[in-house]
């Protein structure tokens, strides 16, 4: 199976943790008044934690040797009032924190999905999709984790330590250091396992991103596994890519089961160790009991934020390797870019299109060498797609374009839609070149219907108009009824309101095309174009689109992309690419009598006989 994650699942091992962290503290900048209420209640919680064990040092060593009731009953309550303040205080900081973390989530979500949708075609054809679901949900997630329970609680778990210290220093600075001697040990088992614990948390990410994008192809093309009988197959390739995800997990519980018992065990010899010199002070009449109790009592306070630091340190490694990740997304720059000035198309225009020498490859630059093709041969690897592309469309006019498979019919679509730039020439629409037109004013003006057509799982009204606008919904009724679409529509159950299937698999192929056709038509563009827009469609079908293809047609600019030459003998001009080069153009009637490649193909989709079908090879190129 090959594996296209590989360039992005590679991980840098530079200390730059500070770096990131400072850059996802950034999205939690617009709710700075909410975290600095969190952490005035966190602090008054920390200051809260304080009260019992000195209270248990007055009961023990003043109010029960006195046979002081009144004394112990207060001090009782007063314990009970501190307890129930700890736990308002820890009520509303959770509250609050967690409602910052899910406010900063869904910013970063947000940006994070209107990134994506601006990135070109190139980048969604580098990255499967499963990848780049797993950013937008389960790195996030892991975000969530680390701002709800982590950043702000940080401080929680700081104040906590910093008054206990300071108390237990109150108290008897000997015991205090005493107690305090294994920090040393603590910082030395998060030391260790830090690097072990990121580089679990990145295995983890990596497998579960491999885990998406398996499951999203195979769901996607259960027809394709089902019908050639692959489930065990398909079973058994999930079955690898899930073990993997399974042992890295494992290494990762592995680490987390040998760090905490490690802190536990440096806290029972802390308490170890208040016991042997608190005991031995007693003993000898310096210290009282009341002391050696509220240091237990302390220590057990003192070593749980302790331990919450580590385990949330061990979460912000988690989230260094989500955040990486995240960033890398967010800093990819998209290849198709609107200057900073964009050129206004002419209002309301004509639909003038124009190609000026236009070169095109979708890998990296191609060799003189390749470039020069001096043998006449179609070009191999990181070749040109498109070669000197040179024609123009007038206003009004209906352009077909044809050609064997791979030989850059779609690609010219691509450049004229910008959803790739050509690396030499210009296009023109209008006269002005589009590269210096602002993307959405000039999509806005074409009208694109593909061969593979696309519907969302919603009702049929919502994918003519796309949710546009309300005045768009009678658009959509008018459009829909021009292409011959509003007939199988009124027939559905609910009508527009008929909700589809997901990618419109609840109405025929056919069906879907002619919707398709409405959604390119409901907003009345200056030109269309035409993917092998009827190529899917049966006889009927096509003979009532050709129909509304005419009058929609009178007075727009029409390009047509097709394999099948019955549908672009009328015509105004047809061009024949071959290896990515115009070698021919003029009507249909005018091609054919020159003999030429437009002739062939002619002569091959229309001719009968094996001789005219065998021929066909040679007009066989790699696709584009």
């Amino acid at each position: 199976m090959t594996d296209r994650s590989a360039p992005e699942e590679e991980r840098s091992d530079r200390a730059y943790d500070a770096a990131l962290t400072g850059r996802l503290l950034r999205y939690a900048s617009p709710y700075r008044a909410q975290i600095a209420i969190a952490i005035l209640l966190l602090m008054g919680g920390a200051a809260v934690e304080m009260v019992g064990p000195y209270l248990t040092k007055v009961a023990i060593d003043q109010a029960i040797p006195e046979n002081d009731i009144a004394q112990l009953v207060r001090l009782v309550l007063l314990f009970l009032g501190s307890i129930l303040a700890a736990f308002l205080f820890e009520y509303l900081q959770t509250l609050l924190t967690t409602w910052i973390g899910q406010r900063v989530m869904n910013d970063l979500r947000m940006e994070l999905f209107r990134h994506l949708q601006g990135l070109s075609l190139r980048f969604f054809d580098r990255n499967p999709v499963g990848r780049l679901m797993t950013r937008v949900t389960n790195d996030v997630e892991t975000l969530n984790e680390l701002f709800s329970s982590g950043v702000v609680t940080v401080f929680g778990d700081l104040f906590t330590v910093l008054f206990i210290v300071i108390a237990m220093f109150l108290l008897d600075w000997r015991l205090a250091m005493v107690t305090l001697a294994v920090l040393p040990f603590v910082f030395l088992a998060a030391f260790v396992f830090r690097g072990l614990i990121r580089k679990a948390s990145w295995e983890i990410r990596i497998r579960l991103a491999r885990i998406n994008a398996f499951l999203q192809e195979r769901i996607t093309g259960i027809r394709v596994v089902q019908l050639f009988g692959r489930e065990d197959d398909t079973a058994r390739r999930f079955e690898s890519v899930n073990r993997d995800h399974l042992q890295a997990n494992l290494h990762a519980i592995r680490y987390y089961a040998l760090f905490f018992p490690i802190i536990e065990v440096l806290t029972a010899v802390a308490f170890a160790l208040i016991l042997w010199y608190g005991g031995l002070s007693i003993l000898q009449g310096t210290m009282t009991v009341g002391v050696v109790a509220a240091f237990l009592q302390y220590g057990r306070r003192f070593f749980r934020p302790i331990q919450d630091l580590s385990e949330k340190y061990n979460l912000l490694q988690g989230a260094v390797a989500s955040s990486e990740r995240i960033f890398r997304l967010l800093d990819t720059p998209p290849d198709v870019v609107d200057v900073e000035q964009p050129l206004p198309l002419p209002a309301p225009g004509n639909g003038e299109i124009e190609f000026r020498d236009v070169w095109f490859h979708y890998g990296s630059e191609p060799t003189p060498e390749q470039s020069s093709d001096k043998a006449g041969e179609p070009e191999r690897g990181d070749a040109w797609v498109l070669r000197g592309v040179s024609f123009c469309i007038r206003p009004g006019d209906r352009v077909a374009v044809v050609g064997a498979t791979g030989s850059g019919k779609s690609t010219i679509i691509n450049l004229l839609m910008r959803f790739y730039e050509p690396q030499r020439g210009g296009i023109f629409f209008d006269g002005v070149p589009i590269s210096q037109v602002r993307t959405s004013e000039l999509r806005d003006r074409i009208g694109l219907v593909l061969q593979d057509v696309f519907l969302f799982s919603e009702d049929i009204r919502s994918n003519i108009d796309l949710g546009r606008s309300e005045s768009a919904v009678a658009r959509a009724e008018t459009a829909a009824r021009r292409v011959g679409a509003d007939t199988f529509i009124r027939r559905l159950p609910d009508g527009y309101d008929h909700v589809l299937g997901e990618r419109g698999a609840s109405i025929s192929v056919g069906e879907r095309q002619l919707v398709s056709f409405a959604r390119a038509l409901a907003f009345d563009p200056l030109v269309l174009v035409l993917d092998e827009a009827t190529s899917s469609v049966d006889s009927e079908l096509e003979a009532r689109i050709d129909e509304a293809l005419k009058e929609l047609m009178r007075g727009r600019t029409t390009l047509v992309v097709a394999h099948r030459l019955s549908t672009v003998q009328s015509a105004d001009q047809i061009l024949v690419l071959h290896h990515g080069e115009i070698r021919e153009h003029g009507t249909h009637a005018e091609l054919l009598r020159t003999g030429g490649l437009y002739s062939r193909l002619h002569e091959l989709q229309f001719a009968a006989g094996p001789e005219a079908r065998a021929s066909g090879k040679a007009l066989r190129t790699p696709a584009a």
